[in-house]
């Protein structure tokens, strides 16, 4: 299984039922893939983020049971479902921010509660129900993302047909959200992807896409280890920019000033998300919510920039059982990852061993969150892959969401 001429962060073998996932720490220096041998291996896979992105944990999470089942199967091993369930209620503890974990999670755990006496010990029957849901929501996932794509391209032509814009624009976009964070193609990146392909230059429109500022996204530069990668991958024009670097960017940008050699305004600001509450507020990267409070500033000047802050999301992140952002679990990661950084050591342009080192004052507080909240007010789109939400009197009509 595979998205076809796209960087494959989950390679899932379903006759053998074997799982492998590309180790996202050793990206961009190392292509190296993990065995995953059941719940705990995705567990602590999870949790040092050697794979990352709402969609691709859930779905890493979903074929982790899968495997886990298979195993026990093959080894003869004495599993009781009472036992099972428990281990699945484990690995959603692995990442409590990201809903599409736990939601895959709990509907395979509602499945076998419904469908089997949680007495007896793990089948055949169980196994192939379990493999039924976990190959569905991977072959879902890459479907959807394609739909997003299609749908975040038609709402920029929307967009700026509206605002008559003519001539090239850039995007900026925050973490990774793209093939390696799903099964294929991606969220928000997959909106940039679709763009460059679908508004180029010579596709008949009065605008394309001509540029990229992927934030390098601290503390963990899942954009400058991560997107850059991928948008290299893709042959899609890109300028790596720090994250504290988006407001000067703009303003550059909007003076007609050059970034290097590129004079593209900023149009749009898309992100992922890891969840979308009833109220339309959004957890994502940290660093998410300072986009979109920066976007709404240039917005609010005296000559109006247009700029649109958009979410890319699955309804897999969708949960309207919570009713806003105040509700969401943020989880919190250790001081290490903000202290430290680790890469290669280069020589004579020669990449070496990679090492860890520290940025920071020896044994000092730190806050570290992996998220955060970004209001309904500030977004202008979220794009699912059935629709693409426009707020209307100033709301988000998620209840709509099916």
């Amino acid at each position: 299984m595979g998205a076809t001429g796209a960087l494959e962060a989950i390679k899932f073998d379903k006759d053998a039922i074997r799982l492998e996932i590309l180790d996202q720490l050793c990206i961009p220096y190392q292509t190296k893939y993990v065995r995953i041998n059941g719940i705990e291996d995705a567990y602590q896979a999870i949790k040092k983020m050697q794979v990352r992105g709402a969609p691709a944990i859930a779905i890493v999470g979903a074929f982790a049971i899968l495997v886990e089942a298979s195993e026990a199967i093959k080894q003869k091993r004495c599993l009781y479902l009472t036992e099972f369930l428990k281990s699945i209620e484990y690995l959603i503890t692995s990442r409590p921010t990201a809903v599409n974990l736990s939601k895959a999670c709990n509907e395979i755990t509602e499945m076998i509660s419904n469908r089997f006496d949680t007495k007896q010990q793990i089948d055949l029957n169980v196994l192939n129900d379990i493999k039924n849901y976990a190959i569905s929501l991977y072959e879902d996932d890459l479907r959807n993302n394609y739909s997003i794509g299609e749908n975040g391209v038609n709402y920029i032509k929307k967009t700026l047909k509206e605002e008559n814009f003519r001539g090239p624009f850039s995007i900026i976009t925050i973490c990774n959200t793209g093939s390696l964070a799903t099964s294929g193609h991606g969220t928000a990146l997959g909106i940039v992807r679709t763009a460059f392909s679908d508004l180029s230059k010579d596709a008949g429109e009065d605008f394309w896409v001509d540029h990229v500022y992927p934030c390098e996204t601290r503390p963990y530069n899942q954009g400058s280890r991560l997107t850059t990668f991928e948008l290299k991958f893709e042959k899609i024009p890109f300028t790596l920019i720090c994250d504290n670097m988006v407001a000067s960017l703009l303003r550059t940008l909007k003076k007609g000033k050059s970034v290097g050699k590129e004079t593209a305004p900023v149009k749009f600001i898309i992100a992922g998300a890891d969840r979308v509450v009833f109220n339309g507020d959004t957890a994502n990267k940290i660093g998410t919510f300072q986009l979109a409070a920066i976007a709404n500033h240039f917005n609010s000047l005296a000559e109006k920039s247009n700029l649109k802050f958009m979410i890319a999301a699955p309804r897999t992140t969708v949960d309207l059982s919570l009713k806003t952002g105040e509700e969401i679990v943020i989880e919190q990661r250790p001081a290490r990852e903000l202290t430290t950084v680790k890469g290669p050591l280069v020589e004579n342009d020669k990449v070496l061993e990679q090492k860890t080192v520290s940025i920071a004052t020896p044994d000092i507080n730190v806050w570290n969150p992996a998220f955060d909240v970004t209001p309904h007010e500030l977004i202008d789109a979220i794009v699912t892959e059935e629709k693409t939400y426009e707020k209307v009197d100033g709301k988000f009509k998620l209840h709509d969401f099916k």
